[in-house]
């Protein structure tokens, strides 16, 4: 009984999870900072936190009744009865543990003995992203129902991620490397924004009042273009600040695929054509990790 699981882990969002790391990691390089034990253990705490909050997710809406016949995404395992809500509850507990096993993993050897303080804030950080993965659904008064997913999946999707990584290897930050934190946390929150473009009217009747819920969906569009060109714009002011080489440029390869989403979403009438936008944009974001890094050190 495989294949529930698999289908309630979302494959397709798990790209995107890896992105903060790959980026924050390449960023480092490029600064002569890079360790393979970091680089590894961030990206598997990334993969199960995002495992951790589809999972939640899934349970979350299951309770809250969002998941009805209103709904055009794709099943959700709880709600059609393939997972029982008490499988699903052991299974948020026992991927929350995972990730502080590796969480914490990843701060021991990233920090030394003689950093506590820092050690401490990372714990903090951690502990908060694993229960920003469960409380966007779940609970008396999930914040994803009040519209503040989107602010949540920028801050750590996009600047904890890249920073907190680029930090693990380097024990330091440089201001600049902000911007591309910024490009990221701008394109994963465009994901959600397309999942929440996708269910405004189920979303609406079951009253998880997201951004897109309450702005209507052709301003959520507006919205969703913004956040693209405002990514694609910061990755371009880093690169500006210290351009060297034309080879820097590598990352444009993924502009066209991003900027193809932004036109089919600004141009979109049927929300269910939007399930395969929220996969190419998860693709486009992983790749534009891949290639802005790659840019800064080949």
């Amino acid at each position: 009984m495989i294949k529930p699981w698999i289908h309630a882990s979302r494959p397709r969002t798990l790209p995107l999870a890896l992105s903060g790391s790959i980026l924050g990691s390449f960023l480092a390089a490029s600064d002569g900072h890079f360790r393979w034990s970091v680089f590894l253990l961030a990206a598997v705490t990334s993969l199960l936190l995002q495992i951790l909050s589809n999972l939640a997710n899934d349970y979350g809406d299951f309770t809250k009744g969002t998941d009805n016949e209103h709904r055009i995404g794709p099943d959700r395992m709880v709600s059609v009865g393939a997972i029982s809500p008490r499988q699903m509850i052991a299974a948020i507990i026992g991927v929350s543990t995972l990730c502080l096993i590796t969480g914490v993993s990843l701060i021991i050897i990233g920090f030394n003995d003689s950093q506590v303080l820092i050690k401490l804030i990372f714990l903090l950080i951690g502990i908060g992203a694993i229960a920003a993965a469960i409380y966007y659904t779940v609970g008396k008064n999930p914040y994803g129902y009040s519209g503040f997913g989107d602010l949540f999946v920028f801050v750590f999707f996009g600047l904890v991620s890249v920073l907190g990584t680029y930090f693990l290897h380097a024990q330091m930050v440089r201001p600049e490397v902000l911007l591309p934190a910024v490009s990221l946390g701008l394109l994963s929150t465009g994901v959600l924004n397309l999942n929440n473009l996708r269910d405004e009217h189920s979303d609406t009747l079951a009253k998880k009042h997201t951004i897109v819920v309450k702005m209507g969906g052709r301003w959520g569009r507006i919205y969703h273009a913004a956040m693209l060109v405002l990514a694609m714009l910061a990755a371009l002011i880093y690169i500006a600040l210290d351009f060297q080489s034309p080879k820097q440029l590598l990352f444009l390869i993924s502009f066209p695929f991003i900027i193809r989403n932004l036109i089919v979403v600004l141009r979109n009438e049927n929300p269910a054509d939007l399930n395969v936008e929220l996969r190419n944009l998860a693709l486009s974001t992983l790749l534009f990790s891949i290639t802005f890094g790659v840019s800064l050190v080949i």
